[in-house]
């Protein structure tokens, strides 16, 4: 075999070994959604089964590094407090970092909503998440509605929500 397709030959196998895993390849419309229990900041822990009895569930995959996330977070605050009676509900789970990081990140953003702690990165591997941030609308029957990948305006969030509220 000739030297120069050795290489192709171990990306190739390095490839296949990586989708051997079980990890869905995506999370599509339509389909349940994974359910998880995560520690909130305070330690008490929340249970997607618990919430989406009846409620609309947003959930948004974050992390500290991300550019988008901080200003998003900050913005959809009052998104959450206008549709939060409706039955809406909003999760931020974060993925991959430390309590005191997080701590530290969410506490100049004045935002209400749970924020989790996904400190291994499994809840975004079961949602199959491939970049942060993204956000998952799970319907009250608790079904996968809508993925927005990357950052989200206020207004698309809003016109999302009330569509899945009514």
């Amino acid at each position: 075999m000739p030297m120069q397709r050795l290489p192709l030959l171990l990306l190739l196998a390095a490839l296949l070994l990586a989708g051997c895993g079980g990890d869905p390849v995506a999370l599509n419309n339509g389909e349940p959604a994974p359910g998880f229990t995560l520690n909130r900041l305070d330690g008490s822990q929340v249970t997607l089964t618990g919430l989406r009895q009846g409620s609309v569930v947003a959930i948004r995959f974050w992390a500290d590094w991300c550019p988008f996330c901080e200003q998003e977070m900050s913005d959809l605050e009052p998104v959450y407090q206008r549709l939060k009676g409706q039955g809406f509900e909003m999760l931020a789970i974060n993925v991959r970092q430390d309590q005191a990081t997080v701590k530290r990140f969410t506490s100049r953003l004045g935002i209400s909503y749970p924020v989790l702690l996904d400190v291994h990165g499994e809840v975004a591997r079961s949602y199959a998440v491939m970049g942060l941030p993204t956000t998952f609308f799970i319907d009250r029957q608790g079904v996968v509605r809508q993925r927005i990948l990357g950052e989200s305006t206020p207004d698309t969030f809003t016109q999302i929500a009330i569509g899945l509220l009514q």
